[in-house]
């Protein structure tokens, strides 16, 4: 019984951080004017991504894990889940694919980055990555692609008959279709990544080593647009080696255990490396303000509350600022018609010696 509360606490905490962390992440962009760039959609589409697996996915895992790997809820609804899984998996890989390339963009052709990557064409790289990933997940499965008989999985279960014939609710890797789909979906991409990364840090070396023979005062201002770029690069670095260490041995444990062509039920090892995966959506919300000072600011605001009343407060700072000053150095008045304090107070010394009362001293 304690094993259990403790288990369910664990996982319990892991979707609610996974949850709430994502939601952060949204918010902090779309309320935040110093996030608002066009490669920050991307950060976003992960974000949903890891919110939609939060919300659809993981529930319904540690469902599995506190009922020791049976399933209760049939087979239609365990091919819904196996293919949610799937696609906001693969949603994963290639929306960090497509924040690589923008980032070898914005590093090896700053001055064409902008012409380059557009808003139109961030929405369909977001849109075709979504589409993808819907197909390599819902429809091989709901064909029966990915079995050995080629027939659909599951597809003869009943709600509530897993206790009788202990059913496992698995995604069935048995035959060349799924290492196909991991070698694809997962290996090449990320291959790629790793391979773009390196150009892009070898470019950054050279753009700085241009940068410091330079004049001083393009230096100064060249080196603070390389510097942005360069902090956003190495957060999303960060973001797919976190993506790496967490999703790498799952894809080698079900790889292996598809070459072996045989289905076992869920163990110790298995439960693992799922929520090893898992993590991973827990864990990049943590990664956007370990890295960048911008998201730190952002979810300060949001997380005291206080983003509306600080940005009232910059504008009211503003127009303080803005007011026009009198050649003899007294202050013009706020808005027409209201009086500063120096006038209200000279007004009201006149009224007094008008009525014949001497002025109270202040």
């Amino acid at each position: 019984m304690i094993s259990t509360t403790l288990q369910l606490l664990v996982l319990v905490s892991f979707i609610v951080l996974t949850i709430g962390g994502n939601v952060l992440v949204c918010l902090a962009v779309g309320l935040s004017r110093r996030l608002w760039r066009i490669a920050n959609c991307f950060v976003v589409s992960l974000a949903v991504t890891d919110l939609l697996l939060g919300l659809l996915v993981m529930p319904l895992s540690a469902s599995v894990e506190l009922r020791s790997g049976k399933w209760p809820f049939g087979g239609t609804l365990c091919n819904i889940y196996i293919s949610l899984d799937v696609m906001l998996c693969t949603s994963s890989i290639l929306t960090l694919l497509a924040i690589s390339v923008d980032r070898y963009l914005a590093i090896s052709a700053p001055l064409s980055h902008s012409r380059r990557v557009t808003r139109p064409r961030v929405t369909v790289a977001i849109v075709t990555i979504w589409a993808l990933s819907l197909a390599v997940s819902f429809v091989p499965i709901h064909l029966g692609w990915n079995t050995v008989d080629y027939r659909v999985q599951h597809s003869d279960w009943s709600m509530g008959d897993e206790d009788r014939e202990g059913r496992y609710c698995q995604f069935e890797w048995n035959n060349n279709y799924v290492l196909i789909y991991a070698f694809s979906t997962f290996y090449l991409p990320l291959l790629v990544m790793c391979g773009m990364y390196l150009c892009i840090f070898r470019v950054a070396r050279e753009q700085v080593r241009r940068i410091r023979a330079t004049t001083p005062s393009f230096a100064r201002t060249a080196t603070a647009a390389v510097a942005r770029e360069h902090k956003a690069t190495v957060t999303l670095a960060a973001v797919l080696g976190a993506f790496v260490i967490c999703w790498f041995p799952y894809f080698t444990f079900f790889t292996c255990k598809g070459i072996k062509e045989k289905t076992n039920p869920p163990n110790t090892l298995h439960s693992v490396v799922l929520w090893l995966g898992y993590f991973n959506s827990t864990l990049n919300p943590i990664l956007y303000p370990a890295f960048n000072r911008d998201f730190r600011r952002a979810y300060g605001e949001l997380l005291r509350c206080r983003g509306a009343a600080r940005r009232k407060a910059q504008l009211d700072c503003e127009s303080t600022h803005k007011r026009l000053t009198f050649s003899n150095g007294h202050e013009a008045p706020l808005q027409p018609g209201k009086q500063t304090k120096a006038e209200a107070e000279e007004k009201n010394l006149t009224l007094h010696e008008t009525n014949g009362a001497p002025a109270e001293p202040r």
